[in-house]
């Protein structure tokens, strides 16, 4: 059977048919050698101080092909914290079990700036002055069973909420947060807090498509990177959870305790009320939450009858500086053996190796949003754009949280086309299934609460204002320019 294509069709080309022309079969084992990881030390000197440059090695000598895509950075950094509240209106019962987390949305956001070199000169178009922006947008549309497979790389909210170990950043108990806190008399008070970050190279948008790369062919590839303390986020862990899981852990603990401590547990879990309204979302670093800073059990009677108290007041947590201790490049690779290198070295021989790559441009519209809308333009150049991602800041600290502005009659235009072909409203059900379909999680892929709920929960009626019940600081609006057909991008 012939099938006919329309002329109009003919000349269509997708990445994944671009790709079909620069493959080669998967490189084979020399058989002499093992799969590896290893761990290549930076450049730059450690350790590194505020706002510096970290540069580092992708590739071993040890390696013929290296697995960008099983590869990861570690970094481990010291962080001054600072809070303008003591948290010291605790009682001891409540101390080791209440938490504020304080860490990361995606590991990647942890990167500012980055450029790539081969062979000691800047790979054209690698270098990405807004990285955090890129990853915040690229991470946010993965998948949640593949952020939950990576449990110490991405922070669900629902995760962190309920005190899971699933986290990439650090639970800070109460108690040690008043004691660090104590002695010091001038706001704001300084915290130091250690973190251990992981970065899987493939989660940054520049990797996204890379798979294994010949570095004994083609030479070293080196990154050269910046990051940002102002990414990080914080947030209430809910304390009837921690507090129950704690003293299930710490159960000898609490077996030992003496009768008034026993009391004041108890007297936590009968009358804990929905009255104790803290900040149920992440916040920016830097920007203010509803934090609870003090529970007590306070007597009543004489006769020892007694009514538990919760404080929440508004609490800024932000950075002050940060050194950056240990920086590790983990390389996943292997040997080849010499007929899988010499077919290779055939193949490229009269062709360029091919790594497609996406990066994300940002710019600034000149005039913010108010409460009536947004109506501006700005000039911006354009070039084999897949896609248009609008976000919005209610706050110019926040790099990774935005909120759904809740805009109705929404639309771009450019050089005389719309996007989309009709103006849209935020916060409907028509927005919401074009935005999976746009992200490509309307089939198999599962997108996590916290994009569904940033795009479709109601924050408000005609005549109240809703409190946040879950995290709604993932939202940001994807515009399609390009078709998918069958998995593929095609370009018109």
């Amino acid at each position: 059977m012939k099938t006919h294509l329309p002329k109009s069709q003919q000349n269509l080309e997708t990445i994944e048919n671009l790709l079909k022309t620069f493959a080669i079969q998967p490189f084979q084992n020399d058989g002499q050698h093992h799969f590896s990881i290893k761990e290549i030390k930076p450049e730059s000197q450690m350790t590194s101080l505020f706002d510096k440059k970290v540069i580092i090695s992708l590739s071993d000598p040890d390696h013929d092909a290296t697995q960008i895509q099983n590869s990861f950075i570690s970094l481990e950094f010291s962080m001054n914290l600072q809070f303008d509240n003591k948290f010291d209106q605790f009682s001891e019962a409540y101390k080791e079990g209440t938490y504020i987390f304080v860490g990361l949305k995606n590991s990647a956001e942890l990167i500012r700036e980055y450029v790539l070199y081969h062979r000691g000169k800047t790979i054209d178009g690698s270098l990405q002055n807004d990285a955090t922006t890129e990853s915040f947008i690229d991470n946010i549309i993965k998948s949640k069973s593949e952020k939950n497979n990576n449990r110490f790389v991405h922070s669900l909210y629902e995760n962190i909420r309920g005190d899971d170990i699933s986290c990439c950043g650090r639970y800070l108990s109460i108690k040690a947060i008043s004691e660090a806190l104590a002695p010091q008399q001038a706001v704001p008070y300084v915290m130091p807090v250690s973190f251990t970050v992981s970065i899987p190279l493939d989660d940054l948008l520049i990797f996204s498509a890379f798979s294994e790369y010949p570095n004994s062919l083609f030479g070293d590839l080196k990154i050269q990177f910046k990051i940002n303390p102002n990414a990080f986020v914080f947030c209430q862990v809910d304390p009837v959870v921690s507090l129950a899981k704690f003293y299930t852990i710490c159960k000898n603990e609490l077996l030992s305790s003496d009768q008034d401590k026993l009391k004041n547990i108890d007297l936590f879990f009968r009358n804990w009320s929905l009255t104790f309204q803290y900040t149920n979302m992440f916040t920016q670093i830097g920007c203010t939450a509803d934090l609870i800073t003090g529970i007590r059990a306070e007597e009543l009677t004489p006769s020892g009858l007694k009514n538990l108290v919760c404080d929440v007041k508004p609490v800024t947590v932000s950075v002050r500086n940060y050194i950056i201790t240990a920086v590790t490049a983990n390389m996943s690779g292997y040997k080849a053996s010499e007929t899988c290198l010499n077919r290779v070295r055939q193949f490229y021989s009269t062709r360029p190796f091919v790594v497609p790559a996406q990066r994300i441009e940002s710019w600034a519209f000149p005039s913010g949003a108010a409460l009536t809308g947004l109506r501006t333009s700005q000039n911006i150049p354009l070039s084999h754009v897949t896609d248009m991602c609008l976000i919005f800041l209610k706050d110019p600290r926040c790099i990774t949280c935005f909120e759904n502005p809740c805009y109705q009659d929404m639309q771009i235009s450019t050089l005389g086309r719309n996007f989309p072909d009709f103006p849209i409203n935020t916060h409907n059900e028509q927005f919401f299934t074009m935005q999976l379909a746009a992200n490509n999680l309307d089939n198999i892929f599962e997108a996590i609460d916290e994009y569904e709920d940033s795009l479709a929960t109601p924050r408000a009626s005609k005549t109240r204002r809703y409190n946040p019940a879950s995290d709604y600081t993932s939202f940001f609006i994807t515009l399609q320019c390009e078709r998918n057909s069958n998995g593929a991008l095609t370009f018109d």
